[in-house]
C-alpha cells in the first residue's frame, strides 16, 4: 500500500464508523500538489501524517495570444419574483 497525499475537504461526522475511524472527502495531489482525482476515504486518524501545504510553483509564461484566467467571485444574483399577469378580467 502506497501512502498518498491528500488535501482534506471536509470530515463526514454524518456517516456512521467503527470506533476510532473516520470518513474524509477531499483529493489527492500529485508531486506538484495538483489534485488529480477526488476522493472519501476512512481512515484510523492515529495513523495520519500532517504535512506542510507544499509550496506553490508559478506557472511558466503564457503563450502569446492567450491571457491566463484570473481567479475571480462570481457575481450575487438576486431572484426575481414571478412576473404578474397584466390582464384582467
Amino acid at each position: 500500500m502506497q501512502p498518498i497525499f491528500f488535501r482534506l475537504i471536509r470530515v463526514r461526522t454524518d456517516w456512521i464508523t467503527y470506533d476510532r475511524w473516520i470518513w474524509l472527502d477531499g483529493y489527492q495531489l500529485d508531486a506538484k500538489g495538483e489534485a488529480v482525482a477526488q476522493r472519501t476515504i476512512f481512515v484510523q486518524p492515529a495513523g495520519l501524517v500532517i504535512q506542510p501545504e507544499p509550496p506553490i510553483v508559478p506557472a511558466g509564461p503564457t503563450p502569446p495570444g492567450r491571457q491566463r484566467a484570473r481567479r475571480t467571485t462570481a457575481p450575487a444574483v438576486r431572484p426575481q419574483s414571478p412576473a404578474k399577469s397584466s390582464r384582467s378580467t
